[in-house]
This record gives C-alpha cells, structure tokens and sequence, in this order.
C-alpha cells in the first residue's frame, strides 16, 4: 500500500481517545480509499467503548503489517505482486531456447526461424490444453509425455516447425543424459517417440487430430546422448481419414542418416 497508517492512543479519564495518523505519499487514491479509517477512529472517541477502541487499534495494526510485507516484497522482487501473480500462471512454452541447448541445436533454430516458409509450433506441459474434450480439471492432472520433466537439458530437448506449403515438418532434436540407452547412445524408444511426436503433431496443425495406426522405424546409425538431429516428416498420402507419411532422422550437418520411417495416422471423426 502507499499510504503508511500509524495510529496513536491516547488515554483519559473519560476513556480512549484514538487519533489515526495518515502519512501521505504520492498516491491521491489510495489515500481516499482509506478515508473510513478516520471517521471510524473519530466515531471511536466519542460514543465507542475503551475495549471497542483497543479492537479497531488492534484492526489498524494488522493493517499495518500488511502494507509491510507487500512493501517489503516489491522491494525483493522488483515487481508488483498481481504481477507475480500473473507470471506465475502464464504457460511456459518449451520450444523456445534455453541454457542447455548445444549450439548446433541454436543454429538450426535461429535458420529455421529466419525462414518464413516455416512455422515454430508452440509446445507446453499439456498436450490437451485446447481440447474441449477434456476437463480442465483433468487436463491439469495430465501432461505431455516428452515434457515430463522438470529440469532443463536431461530428457526430451525439442522444437517443431511446420510449412504449410509443403505439408511438412521438421523437428530440432537434442536427447538428454535421461534418455539413454547402450554405451552413451540415445534409447531406441526415446527415438520412436520424438518421431511420433513429430508427425503427429505436424498433421494435427496441417490436417487435424490423428492418431497413429502404424510406425515403421529402421534404425541404421545410432544417435549419440547431446548430439543434435533434424527430424523431417512428410506427409505423402491422404486417403480419406488416412494419413501416410515418411520420415528420416539425418545429423545436424546431414551428414549421417540415423533413421528411416513411414507412419500411417488415422484422423480422428469430428
């Protein structure tokens, strides 16, 4: 609050006389906001009790204490505290840079984003988070399952764009120290997830919400724990509610093609 309260108590004979001290600042408003305070002290001193007087000295205090800690917080923080508020339910978006992306993984976000024939994908905790279908109430107790973790850099490190024009998608893959599986390679189940994670997410923006009927996935060169890969899916056949598409797992610099796959998605009845 801006306006600092101090009351003061002064005793008589006759009973307590309690006078309320209003240190002005520079806001006008708050200061008439708290103008009951006054009339209420003054009401107080002529036809309230002592113990009525002690309890609105009492009320004052708790008031206060009050404006202290949200001084004191402002003070800590540098901000407001309806603006912490706000902050701290505002959805992080997961496919945007951190610390622990390596440069290669920078690289390719920063071409990708340059291009304007390609769209990032926004990517969140809560894959359902638009999905009328699912209570919110539930939706909270669900979450993404390559954004399972809390920590930055030791799971799933991803960012998909997608162009329209081409029905394509391209996903920026860098697989974490948890991901692992022989002899400091990424796990073979962690490479099928991020693949179907990339094309079902390209045809859900492209075409609408499909689920997958098949993955065929060849594994050719293993992928190493913080090496960056380019997923590129494509979609080559739609066939009523079928969706065909092709993909490949290439390095960042496209000089080693570490898998090769064909997905076959099912669109989902509206």
């Amino acid at each position: 609050m801006l306006v600092r309260r101090t009351l003061v108590g002064l005793k008589g004979t006759g009973g307590e006389v309690y006078v309320l001290k209003l240190k002005q600042q520079k806001n006008h408003n708050s200061q008439q906001a708290m103008g009951w305070i006054p009339q209420l002290a003054g009401t107080c001193s002529s036809v309230l009790s002592p113990l009525t007087g002690a309890m609105l000295y009492g009320l004052c205090r708790i008031i206060r204490g009050g404006a202290a800690v949200c001084r004191h917080t402002a003070a800590t923080t540098g901000v407001q505290s309806d603006r912490q508020f706000s902050a701290a339910h505002q959805p992080r978006d997961y496919s945007l840079p951190n610390p622990t992306w390596s440069p290669d993984t920078k690289r390719l976000y920063e071409e990708l984003s340059r291009d304007r024939s390609w769209r990032r994908l926004p990517s969140y905790k809560e894959f359902a988070r638009s999905r009328q279908s699912i209570s919110p109430e539930a939706e909270r107790k669900t979450r993404l399952f390559t954004r399972n973790l809390d920590q930055d850099g030791i799971g799933f490190e991803y960012c998909i764009f997608y162009n329209e024009a081409e029905k394509r998608t391209v996903c920026i893959f860098q697989p974490g120290p948890y991901l692992g599986g022989f002899a400091g390679y990424a796990h073979g189940g962690c490479i099928a997830t991020i693949i179907d994670a990339t094309v079902g997410v390209g045809i859900a923006h492209g075409i609408g919400p499909a689920m997958t009927a098949n993955l065929n996935i060849d594994y050719r060169n293993p992928i190493p724990l913080g090496s960056t890969v380019l997923i590129d899916s494509r979609v080559e056949k739609v066939d009523g509610r079928k969706v065909y598409s092709n993909i490949q797992v290439r390095s960042h610099d496209d000089a080693v093609l570490h898998n090769e796959a064909t997905a076959l998605y099912i669109k989902l009845k509206t």
